[in-house]
């Protein structure tokens, strides 16, 4: 039997095949979007990919089960577990086999058997893997986003992200048993999960890939859990905000995702062009690194640096309904194709064109103006704290503002800031910070572009006020201030 895992780093998400080489047949569990990197990796093992399926109906990228079986003609292999609510949309149409518990598939001499594990979505399916050619038991299961390593799926998303109002309770509940009938599986029986830390699927994810049924039994906080109404508490407890576009990926998902036939590559624009293109009210991403677009960016721009968060915050604050434009690097000859790969995996597929970073500098030799976002140090900001001539604003997470925060300060989470722009003072310069300066240089460019004039950015973050020895609170969400 192969096994072979994949990894993306921005999404923190795990995809697998399994081949096996006597027949040259094989399975991909979980694809996103890139599914030229399967194909690649089947050629090389010497096999063809012949089964496509995916645990659940994602939320946090576009699945690439769809667009591989087209490309490799391989047999899709979807659950039809869950209710008529949570059926693939596109199955019928696909030829997809529908998969329930207890049914069996074979990919060469491996045998893949079904498992309805709902909790995290109602439809969710784990797979345990035997290969036959060694053994009579099954090596491992493919758990998704029901069991990760040292975590479980969050059973809040279907609410918090969907919509789907009232089943963040009942999602716990039905969790805890799933998670009770699979703490009973054998303790050498491997995990795979879909998913490692940094993830937005679970709050505490290991960034270990793979462990044991046994290990996590003793270890994983979810599984070890014998009290029902003591995990519901747990699970549904300092979640992190779902970002704004999982219910837009659960939607596309279940709908069906557009076909790319190959990842699109946008034309390079005239930097002349940039100037027409705000002026018109047009959306352009500057991806420079953050300490680039501080010290100088044309007005008006979004800035979202090209790195391992690119693709969360691009989800959070870029719109599905709209074209948009980027500034790249391009002393870096892959940013383009990243850049473009990152929105794709989310279905943000409307980018119109990009910009290198020459654009900037050319709008500043124009005599157009760039704009900079001053900084302010942990005792810089104390002072003038004291002196009330500062206004100060947290864009971190709410289970990150409970555990600890600046005296009197507000919160106002990076992804719900351009929702809630009313709420924030214009009549004094307004610090932002978050916990080490990253969400924050983003948050101070986002209010640049809404019209905010006077932003400065907290060097260091809450880590660096907190070290110095500042004093700061703790509180619920219930003693939340007003936003200074």
């Amino acid at each position: 039997m192969i096994l072979k895992r994949f990894y993306d780093e921005k999404l923190a998400q795990a995809s697998y095949l399994i081949g096996c080489a006597a027949t040259g047949d094989a399975l991909v569990v979980d694809p996103n979007r890139d599914v030229e990197q399967y194909v690649r990796a089947a050629a090389a093992e010497g096999v063809r990919v012949t089964h496509v399926t995916e645990t659940h109906i994602h939320a946090d990228f576009v699945s690439g089960a769809r667009e591989l079986a087209e490309r490799t003609g391989a047999k899709l292999h979807l659950s039809d577990e869950g209710g008529e609510d949570w059926r693939y949309a596109f199955a019928e149409a696909s030829g997809a086999v529908l998969l329930r518990d207890g049914d069996t598939f074979r990919v060469g001499n491996v045998r893949i058997d079904v498992l309805h594990t709902p909790g995290h979505t109602p439809e969710h399916l784990s797979f345990l893997v035997t290969d036959t050619a060694a053994a009579d038991v099954p090596m491992g299961v493919l758990t998704g986003d029901f069991v990760f390593v040292g975590d479980v799926g969050r059973p809040d998303l279907l609410e918090k992200a969907a919509g789907v109002e009232g089943t963040m309770e009942a999602g716990a509940r039905t969790l805890f048993r799933s998670l009770q009938e699979f703490r009973e599986r054998p303790d050498y029986l491997q995990v795979w999960p879909g998913h490692g830390a940094g993830s937005a699927c679970g709050k505490g994810l290991s960034a270990v890939p793979h462990s044991t049924v046994g290990y996590e039994r003793r270890f994983n906080w979810g599984l070890s859990a014998d009290d029902e109404e003591g995990f519901v508490r747990a699970v549904l407890a300092g979640q992190p905000e779902p970002p704004r576009y999982f219910a837009e990926m659960k939607r596309i998902n279940r709908e069906g995702p557009r076909v790319l036939g190959g990842m699109p590559r946008p034309p390079r624009l005239e930097d002349a062009r940039l100037a027409e293109l705000l002026e018109e009210g047009a959306l352009v991403v500057d991806t420079r690194r953050a300490a680039d677009f501080a010290a100088g960016h044309v007005p008006g721009t979004l800035g979202i640096p090209l790195n391992r968060s690119f693709t969360t915050w691009a989800g959070w604050l870029v719109p599905y309904d709209r074209d948009f434009y980027l500034i790249l690097d391009d002393a870096d000859p892959a940013s383009v194709d990243e850049a473009v790969r990152d929105l794709a995996m989310i279905g943000l597929d409307r980018v119109a064109g990009w910009f290198g970073a020459g654009a900037v500098d050319a709008r500043a030799a124009a005599g157009g103006g760039l704009q900079s976002t001053p900084r302010i140090t942990s005792p810089e900001l104390a002072e003038r704290m004291r002196d009330g001539s500062v206004a100060v604003l947290d864009v971190r997470g709410a289970a990150e503002w409970e555990a600890g925060h600046l005296p009197g300060v507000g919160n106002v989470p990076l992804g719900y800031l351009a929702d809630r722009l009313a709420e924030i003072p214009r009549d004094r310069p307004l610090v932002v910070h978050c916990q080490s300066g990253m969400r924050s240089a983003i948050a101070a460019g986002l209010l640049q572009a809404k019209g905010f004039t006077n932003v400065i950015d907290l060097a260091g973050g809450y880590a660096d006020w907190k070290a110095g020895g500042h004093p700061t609170e703790r509180g619920g969400r219930d003693e939340l201030p007003e936003v200074p």
